[in-house]
């Protein structure tokens, strides 16, 4: 099985380097605006600077990979995530509340720098006052989750639990997870990771607590490919 996994995760890198092209390269949040044409649905993939693949290949591994509008009659569409995700540019902030992304990277941080912001995370809402007191972390968090490399996937199928998004998501996260496997493409020593709250996203080496402990499919990695081929034949 990790004789497989070592090979699915060259051919995922190698899928991901084909759309890399693509898109005529990585982008980042920090630099990104509603105004590009994004598709209305699709499956994102994080890197970060300092975080390389150390087995499998050459490069920066993927640390984190997202979708959105899973639930039936979702209509969220693919930049509106993301920018959940970035936060606000002008003022730097944004909503940790909104972005699983957001909080997680919050919660290392504040550990990583001691930073004591006893408010964070409490609550699927917040007054005023309460966010005001937050704003200095969530705009370090947006500077931080702004400078990532990113590359994502058009995929527009219906939300639902039949969503060919989901089934990319789920397991292209369990087969790049560390959790509970002998480490492929670990993390580096200095990543930010190791600072999160939650166990999964230690063990794992991403910033994904969701879906790292399954079983992957590697039929996934066809879909994968037969979709980045789509946007290369409409491209």
């Amino acid at each position: 099985m990790e004789s497989q996994r070592f090979d699915d995760l060259r051919k995922l890198y190698s899928v991901i380097a084909r759309l890399e092209k693509g898109l005529g390269g990585a982008r980042t949040l920090g630099s990104c605006s509603g105004r590009l044409t994004w598709p209305k649905r699709g499956v994102y993939f994080f890197m970060e600077d300092g975080e390389v693949r150390s087995n499998s290949g050459s490069g920066p591994r993927i640390v984190r990979v997202g979708t959105h509008a899973l639930k039936t009659a979702s209509g969220t569409r693919l930049w509106t995530r993301l920018s959940q995700h970035r936060g606000r540019l002008r003022s730097g902030g944004g909503n940790h509340r909104g972005s699983i992304f957001r909080l997680i990277v919050g919660t290392a941080l504040m550990a990583r720098h001691g930073y004591e912001f006893p408010t964070w995370g409490s609550g699927q809402s917040a007054s005023a006052e309460i966010r005001g007191g937050e704003v200095d972390l969530e705009r370090e968090v947006t500077s931080f989750i702004g400078a990532m490399p990113f590359v994502w996937i058009e995929v527009d199928d219906e939300p639902g639990a039949d969503s060919m998004r989901g089934y990319i998501e789920r397991n292209a996260i369990a087969l790049l997870s560390n959790f509970g496997k002998t480490p492929v493409d670990g993390p580096s020593a200095g990543w930010l990771g190791h600072y999160c709250n939650r166990e999964r996203v230690r063990k794992s080496g991403l910033w994904n607590s969701y879906h790292v402990d399954e079983v992957y499919d590697p039929a996934f990695l066809e879909c994968l490919e037969r979709h980045v081929l789509a946007m290369e034949k409409a491209a």
